[in-house]
């Protein structure tokens, strides 16, 4: 138990440069007392203890601002950072170094009954304001960039942003904890694509403008515009592949 209780405060001293003591952790760490009410209601719930569970589960709420059902199964080294608004399901999984940002969701999208929520898996980042919906697979050190909703399975190491989110991004490889805890350099597919219809946009004025001077467009060399090249590669309807 002691261990483990080691474990969580390293781990929050690991993903969060503003911690400065373990008292400070102790006292003042809203995801590390949501993670300590819920083992031990999780622990009751495994034991098919009635009523307990949920009530620790609403106390945790009430105190914290995360919510977390007591089904919800939650590997090692799990911490929220700032946590107001956190909500974890009954059927989740979670693996093993999870890192959770504050309003993020892992929910289900019915009514139905049985497994519904994600399974997330060893080292995954879940952006501020991300929703993970549904009874979907989220692999092995993913990002899931801030305001995301998922909807569909995310392949390992890969980082998805927007809504509906998109794969952008494809790692190769595990990534290190400053590349974990990076998020300012995230891609948006909207603004390239953006970006690529106002350069398409001048390409065709410019086409048109040789026209009206009697020139063959096809003579006509196009000037990128500030932002760049005018491919675009970019399909705004599309969305990543099931995983």
């Amino acid at each position: 138990m002691f261990k483990a209780l080691r474990e969580e405060i390293k781990t929050i001293f690991e993903k969060d440069p503003a911690a400065k003591s373990v008292l400070e952790v102790v006292f003042c760490y809203p995801g590390f007392h949501a993670i300590l009410m819920h083992r031990f209601a999780h622990l009751l719930y495994e034991r098919r203890v009635p009523l307990i569970p949920r009530i620790i589960s609403q106390f945790n709420r009430f105190l914290t601002g995360i919510e977390i059902h007591p089904g919800a199964q939650i590997g090692r080294r799990f911490f929220i950072d700032h946590g107001m608004g956190v909500v974890i399901g009954e059927t989740a999984e979670i693996g093993d170094d999870v890192l959770l940002y504050q309003n993020s969701t892992l929910g289900g999208t019915g009514k139905e009954k049985g497994k519904r929520h994600p399974t997330i898996g060893d080292r995954v980042v879940v952006g501020a304001g991300a929703k993970v919906l549904g009874a979907i697979t989220v692999g092995d050190d993913v990002k899931v960039g801030a305001g995301s909703v998922v909807v569909r399975s995310v392949p390992a190491n890969t980082t998805v942003v927007g809504i509906p989110g998109r794969v952008v991004m494809s790692h190769g490889k595990h990534l290190s904890a400053e590349e974990v805890l990076e998020h300012g350099h995230l891609p948006d597919p909207e603004a390239q694509a953006i970006k690529c219809l106002g350069d398409k946009i001048r390409e065709l004025e410019q086409k048109i403008e040789a026209l009206s001077k009697g020139e063959q467009p096809s003579e006509l060399r196009v000037v990128p515009g500030e932002q760049g090249e005018t491919s675009c590669g970019i399909d705004l309807g599309a969305t990543q592949k099931e995983g």
